[in-house]
């Protein structure tokens, strides 16, 4: 248990021991009653130039007595704080099979490792390769335009957020966000994800936290097979009773399902075998970079390039009835990149290492679609997507070549790529093009109606010179196989779908949040195998 003291400011000059030592002052408690001390969660409040400042909640933890000085303080910004824990409900039956898990992303390594440590012995079954061969497979992707459709930006060990930002903002309150970040530090994140407002640990660091994870699984008798797909589940009386994958068949009594929004394939198959699936709404766009040091004087103004401030990052959003156009996934300092899953199709993602330290900043820019503006079937939102993808690909010329278009060009209505200051980072080069012409014309009005609102909060981005690539589209899953409040799939007992494939998250927090919930249901309805 410790005590929490919130909204302490320190200015740009000022180091974070003197947040700590406001703290210790502000609930006037002798320095030897204090055990430890610390930053809990650090921001920054730049919303008035003139006094861009830091804001702290500063952990402060007693030799005894916590409660006594939060109820002495009285005060709203001091309170108590559990440390963040699981409770772990082991059922009576125990399971015939071992658990299986489809798909090593956030929410199935996650699981896996809950799993593990409760002594279920997971089998973990991975589409696409290990780390090393998937790097391997993205880098030559990335190098010559030879796509492996199994391991790729979407597929293999540590899912889509591997070759991202590694953000690990969300906006769900659970607990569990705690114990997430908790356990990423365990296994080599930076220290620091537990107190910055926006933490992210960078692709290159992410990868070897990924595989530190999964060793810690085989080391608690569990098992990874990649280059393992889930061909089909075979239903009995409405309950799981065996998988066929790649190589075989294999019994099942409990199935995680955290495929990702990707895996189109494995949607079929399950509405083909009688799942409820249902379209939800996702949002398709395109990426917009800019060169981070305007990014960082459009948030900073004078302040820019100060050592104490963090590199620029922002996050706009604007409604129009029921219609969103939002920044999604802003990479500071990064890359956009080839993420194509299928052949033929042309899809974009954002990449930024640790150091953030790239020429350009970019982000999604995306319109909400609903199932109502592409069909109301449970995959017409695959289709959607697959038709912008496809459009996307013949735009770029092929080669997975993408579409692309300079913002002043886009905002007037021609055609073409005009290169000023900002050069596109996309890997595998673009081709200029109208990305006007490949969207709906409703989208396209909110992506250009985006730019222009979004350049009145941020100076520059509406910049004549900033590049437009195409396309984006897999923002999330545009299904949602539907769960009861046991978490197995309504008329599939046994079926555990979870995270962002299933529709129930967004990003790796999220994600990882719902496989450790996932997990805990199994846990509570299943002993561990005797096997």
């Amino acid at each position: 248990m410790s005590i929490i003291v919130n909204g302490i400011e320190t200015s740009l000059e000022q180091s974070p021991q003197e947040a700590v030592e406001q703290a210790i002052r502000l609930l006037r408690i002798p320095a030897g009653a204090v055990e430890s001390a610390c930053i809990a969660k650090t921001s920054l409040d730049a919303r008035r130039r003139q006094n861009i400042h830091f804001v702290h909640s500063v952990s402060i933890r007693l030799f005894e007595g916590e409660a006594q000085v939060v109820q002495r303080a009285s005060n709203r910004q001091v309170v108590l704080r559990e440390e963040p824990s699981l409770e772990v409900s082991i059922g009576i039956r125990p399971l015939e099979h071992r658990p299986l898990v489809v798909g090593f992303g956030p929410a199935g390594m996650f699981a896996g490792l809950l799993l593990a440590r409760n002594g279920y012995r997971p089998v973990i079954l991975e589409r696409g390769g290990s780390m090393d061969q998937r790097v391997q497979a993205v880098e030559r992707f990335w190098r010559t335009g030879e796509l492996d459709t199994r391991t790729n930006v979407q597929f293999g060990e540590g899912g889509a957020g591997t070759f991202s930002d590694g953000k690990l903002t969300t906006r769900i309150g659970d607990p569990k966000c705690g114990y997430v970040l908790q356990e990423l530090v365990r296994f080599g994140a930076p220290e620091e994800i537990l107190h910055r407002q926006k933490p992210h640990i960078g692709t290159d660091r992410l990868r070897a936290v990924v595989q530190r994870i999964r060793e810690e699984i085989l080391r608690l008798g569990g098992e990874v097979w990649f280059e393992t797909s889930l061909r089909e589940v075979e239903l009995e009386g409405g309950r799981l009773r065996r998988v066929c994958l790649d190589g075989g068949e294999l019994p099942a009594q409990a199935l995680i399902l955290a495929t990702g929004h990707s895996a189109r394939d494995t949607f079929q198959m399950l509405l083909e075998k009688g799942l409820a699936l249902e379209p939800k709404p996702f949002s398709v766009g395109v990426r917009v970079e800019h060169l981070q040091r305007e990014i960082d004087r459009g948030l900073y103004g004078q302040l820019a390039g100060h050592p104490a401030l963090p590199v620029g990052e922002y996050q706009l959003s604007h409604r129009v009835g029921e219609r969103g156009v939002y920044t999604f996934c802003m990479c500071p300092g990064g890359f956009v990149v080839p993420a194509a899953s299928e052949a033929g199709r042309v899809v974009t993602n954002g990449m930024s290492c640790y150091a953030r330290d790239q020429e350009n900043a970019n982000a999604a820019l995306v319109v909400s679609v609903a199932p109502e503006q592409y069909g109301r079937r449970p995959l017409d939102g695959i289709q959607f997507q697959r038709t912008l993808e496809e459009a996307a690909f013949q735009a770029g010329g092929g080669g997975y070549r993408a579409p692309a278009q300079d913002v002043g060009n886009f905002l007037e209505g021609r055609k073409g790529l005009r290169l000023g200051r900002v050069k596109p980072s996309y890997a595998l080069g673009v081709t200029g093009c109208d990305l006007g012409a490949l969207f709906p014309q409703d989208i396209t009005e909110m992506l250009q109606l985006g730019l222009r609102v979004f350049n009145r909060k941020l100076p520059g981005f509406a910049a004549a010179d900033g590049v437009l690539t195409g396309v984006e589209t897999r923002t999330s899953s545009p299904v949602r196989i539907l769960r009861g409040e046991d978490f197995q799939a309504v008329g599939a007992a046994g079926i555990y779908p979870c995270a962002e494939g299933a529709g129930y998250a967004g990003g790796i927090m999220s994600a990882a949040v719902d496989g450790l919930r996932v997990a805990l249901a199994l846990m509570s309805a299943y002993g561990p195998p005797k096997g």
